[in-house]
């Protein structure tokens, strides 16, 4: 359950076609972003592609927008999303792009208005950055992958 006001994003369409994001549910954790394109492009085994959304946004300072995979993509098609999440930053004005990649054996066809990914509106903590000698001491130390057994 959400509590307080949720964040403000606006969005602004760079192209007549371009689909303004929405939840598909009531309780759906992103907005589905839609291929904002001139014609179908086909990504063959192994491609990538930056397809736009014909978006552009602006976030709220402290937050972040992330763009994820569908999974109806990614399990029927291998269609990922190639630096997922990718990242939105807050003072980022820009066309919005989702850069997809094919790890499926077929080609696949984004047609235009398709749905291709997901925005996860996230808050952001920015850290303080520590330079020190030595780290604090822990049990599992520098163990690394697989290292706690699992």
């Amino acid at each position: 359950m959400q509590t307080g006001q949720p964040p403000a994003v606006v969005f602004k369409q760079l192209r007549p076609d371009a689909i303004v994001p929405q939840y598909m549910s009531d309780e759906a954790a992103g907005m589905d972003l839609s291929a904002a394109i001139d014609a179908a492009v086909v990504l063959a085994p192994g491609e990538r592609a930056a397809i736009g959304t014909g978006l552009a946004m602006a976030l709220p300072l402290g937050f972040e927008g992330q763009v994820r995979p569908r999974s109806g993509l990614a399990a029927r098609h291998g269609l990922t999303v190639v630096n997922a999440p990718g990242t939105i930053d807050s003072d980022y004005r820009g066309h919005v792009m989702v850069l997809l990649v094919n790890l499926g054996r077929e080609p696949v066809t984004i047609e235009p208005g398709q749905r291709i990914a997901q925005l996860v509106i996230a808050p952001v903590v920015r850290a303080e950055v520590v330079v020190a000698e030595e780290l604090p001491s822990t049990s599992r130390g520098a163990g690394g992958f697989g290292s706690t057994g699992r």
